[in-house]
């Protein structure tokens, strides 16, 4: 797979830091890196060793934002599974020839974002990211894409939404 406006650092000739959200040819150029397949989810727990990637694929949206503008985007999603097969264990080599097939098959573009679904409390949805050690999944965050249209602007500070339930006059809502 070619490479092209990748950013990437080299860091001690053994892996690539990536400082960014990951693209799927960012991803594939890291397994060339990588010995052992280790994902670790945002708050630091290690996704179980014996994960699966189910599906590879294309995700599509076309939309039209609060601002009445009509936007496309599209990643490559991952689905990680686990089942109760405790010895299994996905290979770099086996996961590099399920996206090389991927590729081919679905004529996927190495620039994508690529996307992680993890089964969460539901289906949890990532970003990618990798440490020098591990893949990171990264939360995904909801914004505005019209702020200059909803009168927003990027200096006002986010609101948290408290997890426990929202009562009248709280603020939370």
């Amino acid at each position: 797979m070619a490479l092209h406006g990748v950013k990437w650092y080299i860091i001690e000739r053994n892996f690539v830091l990536y400082t960014s959200k990951m693209t799927l040819q960012e991803f594939y150029n890291q397994l060339d890196f990588t010995a052992s397949l280790v994902f670790a989810l945002p708050e630091g727990r290690l996704v179980p060793a014996h994960f699966h990637i189910t599906e590879v694929g294309q995700i599509d949206r076309f939309f039209v934002d609060c601002g009445g503008t009509v936007r496309k985007e599209s990643a490559v999603n991952l689905q990680m599974y686990t089942a109760q097969d405790f010895d299994h264990r996905l290979t770099v080599p086996k996961l590099k020839s399920i996206i090389e097939m991927s590729i081919q098959q679905l004529q996927l573009r190495g620039d994508s974002e690529l996307r992680v679904e993890y089964q969460g409390a539901t289906i949890e949805v990532y970003g990618l990211s990798h440490d020098g050690y591990q893949f990171i999944l990264q939360p995904l965050q909801t914004d505005c894409l019209a702020k200059d249209k909803c009168g927003i602007t990027d200096n006002q500070p986010k609101k948290a939404v408290p997890t426990t339930s929202c009562t009248p006059g709280s603020g939370c809502c």
